[in-house]
């Protein structure tokens, strides 16, 4: 293989491996999307009960 070739296939490898990349960043995002919970759907927060004891 002489340098062009090899250079040319390193880039390609490296296009490859950008594409993949953004392919599993694509697939991560769409499952956190599917695994968000509307705030609609959530119910709000209560605090404790502060205790009256305090001395």
């Amino acid at each position: 293989m002489d340098r062009s070739t090899r250079k040319t296939a390193e880039d390609r490898g490296e296009e490859i491996q950008a594409a993949e990349r953004e392919a599993a960043r694509q697939r991560l995002l769409a499952q956190a999307e599917a695994d968000r919970i509307p705030v609609e759907e959530t119910t709000r927060a209560v605090p404790d009960r502060q205790r009256h004891d305090r001395r």
